[in-house]
């Protein structure tokens, strides 16, 4: 969008030159400005080249840990994917999650009311709540990261019927089909959490069951209430 309004802009400038300017400048103007509008569009066609290929890539990654040829990713999902499973920077990253959890039906704040949660998210027509933490790690979440610190703030501060989820973009630099195999949070992020009786997902789980409940496959709600439940550590 903003590439083809650099080139409008160049050719209304190229035809406004050669209409006012001077004999000299009609000529030179005009030729700097069809030079830009060629940079520009080759500028434009790498990226949709560059878009076209991540795509193309994201299906395949999709298609591996499936085992077998996956529904095609809808248009509007590909970004969706993409900021969750191999996210530029935490804050995206959280603003997917949110967008998900919205998608889901659940409703989701920025929890505001608090001091150490990112989202505040409730299963409608329930009084189950969860303070998540939503964090992205090169690795396998260890102890020392801020989140794991402010997930303990939250036990501090949260109210009756609230339960910490921290929700993980791990191992960030592999591919989707060598996920399932390596660790998502060290042994002693695992004790902590058994500990605290906080909850774990990562963020290709996430996706997964965002996919699986928009195909009808799994009752959402129901799900997180298992999580609720649950004792503790990884889901």
């Amino acid at each position: 969008m903003m590439l083809g309004l650099i080139q409008l802009s160049l050719a209304v400038f190229a035809i406004y030159s050669a209409l006012e300017f001077s004999e000299e400048l009609k000529l030179v103007i005009p030729l700097v400005c069809l030079f830009g509008m060629l940079v520009v569009s080759r500028v434009d066609k790498r990226k949709a080249d560059n878009e076209k290929a991540r795509k193309v890539f994201l299906q395949s990654e999709i298609d591996k840990v499936s085992k077998k040829d996956s529904t095609a990713i809808k248009e509007q999902d590909f970004f969706t994917i993409d900021s969750l499973v191999w996210p530029k920077n935490e804050l995206l990253l959280i603003d997917t999650v949110h967008s998900i959890f919205k998608d889901l039906g659940f409703r989701i704040s920025t929890g505001v009311n608090y001091h150490s949660v990112d989202r505040i998210v409730r299963i409608p027509e329930t009084q189950i709540a969860f303070g998540l933490q939503i964090l992205m790690s090169e690795g396998e979440v260890e102890g020392n990261h801020p989140k794991i610190h402010r997930a303990l703030q939250f036990e501090e501060e949260k109210r009756e019927n609230e339960k910490s989820l921290i929700i993980a973009s791990t191992h960030i630099h592999l591919p989707l089909s060598e996920r399932p195999n390596v660790n998502h949070v060290s042994k002693e992020v695992g004790s902590f959490l058994m500990r605290h009786n906080m909850s774990f997902i990562t963020t290709h789980h996430l996706y997964e069951l965002w996919q699986k409940a928009k195909k009808g496959e799994i009752h959402i709600f129901d799900f997180f209430e298992k999580i609720y439940s649950h004792s503790g550590g990884t889901f």
